[in-house]
């Protein structure tokens, strides 16, 4: 470990890091990438990005495991997913086995950032791409940049997973045929107004509801919802407009595969929220975050795990997926993708 760096007290924040990958899309083609050491990005006054937010970006994190090898998690599904977002905002795909390729080059580059096993911190990979041509009139750029940075981030909850309260937003995340289900920069651009007002009302986080009938539940701001029935099934939204999160469908497999659970994958509606017995957001950041309450305009949905800790089964789910990616426990095949 070569960096001066209190593991223990990180935050979740950008600290910047030795390399980052950069690939330039130009005349058709993407060149070959490179690491370089410029944080920095040139572009045009006019660049497509500035203008008409035609970006896009994922989430995923690099880890040293118990026997000391520094691994990521699911490369590949992030990897189809931003396939996914660049057809629909009319961008360049960059290859799914480069695009994996470029997150192994970025982690090697900054190995040293990586923290130790057991410190709770882990390195938070950020690979994005936006148009960097000029462009004035409204179309897709002709030019474009996929980068991928990295930055060592803390534990998501200091002193433990404590259920957090969130409420009912009056606001639509995504529209009925819109761009819910892509990781679009301007999907999170339209969360920000919802979640700062959220927060000063003390709530951690929305609960939006489908845009078309608002009666079925969707997602919040930036996770995935489980629910987990009082016989201990877990439930899991679908909804053409909520992002397929990469933790929501490996806590499926988990569910299934290791704790013998039932699982069921379908349109949840917003009134049989209040017979579940747990509820929790997942997602790359803090894996699963317990929910204790949920408020609907003045009226309080309360679960039965309560305010203190993770419901039984959540925790279980949590152990079980974070003892996978820590190397704890046998991943499934592929599941793993070992960088150093």
């Amino acid at each position: 470990m070569g960096k001066d760096i209190d593991w223990s007290n990180l935050g979740f924040g950008y600290i910047e890091t030795d390399k980052r990958f950069v690939a330039n899309y130009k005349n058709g083609a993407w060149d070959e990438g490179k690491l370089v050491d410029d944080p920095m990005i040139t572009m045009s006054e006019c660049a497509c990005v500035l203008q008409y937010a035609q970006t896009c970006f994922e989430g995923l994190k690099a880890y040293r495991t118990e026997d000391g090898h520094v691994v990521t998690f699911r490369p590949d599904l992030n990897a189809a997913r931003m396939k996914d977002t660049c057809e629909r905002l009319v961008m360049p795909v960059y290859p799914e086995d480069k695009w994996v390729d470029a997150i192994v080059q970025t982690v090697k580059g900054n190995l040293d950032y990586v923290p130790p096993y057991g410190s709770g911190a882990t390195l938070y990979i950020r690979p994005y791409m936006f148009g960097i041509n000029p462009v004035i009139g409204v179309k897709p750029a002709e030019d474009y940049q996929f980068r991928v940075f990295c930055t060592p981030v803390g534990p998501y909850f200091k002193g433990g997973a404590k259920p957090i309260t969130i409420r009912v937003s009056d606001f639509d995340r995504a529209a009925p045929h819109g761009t819910g289900h892509i990781k679009a920069g301007l999907n999170y651009a339209m969360s920000l107004h919802p979640i700062m007002e959220a927060h000063e009302q003390g709530y951690a986080e929305n609960m939006y509801l489908d845009p078309a009938t608002r009666t079925k539940v969707e997602e919040t701001g930036g996770a995935n919802f489980i629910f987990i029935t009082k016989d201990g099934t877990l439930v899991t939204p679908k909804s053409g407009s909520i992002l397929p999160s990469i933790t929501r469908r490996s806590i499926m497999v988990v569910a299934e595969k290791y704790l013998g659970m039932k699982v069921e994958h379908r349109e949840v509606f917003f009134d049989e929220v209040k017979d579940f017995a747990e509820c929790g957001l997942c997602g790359t950041a803090a894996v699963i975050s317990p929910v204790g309450k949920i408020v609907d305009h003045g009226k309080e949905i309360c679960f039965a795990s309560g305010m203190e800790e993770m419901g039984p089964y959540t925790k279980k789910l949590y152990d079980t997926l974070t003892g996978i990616q820590m190397g704890r426990i046998e991943a499934p095949e592929g599941w793993i993708k070992v960088i150093a």
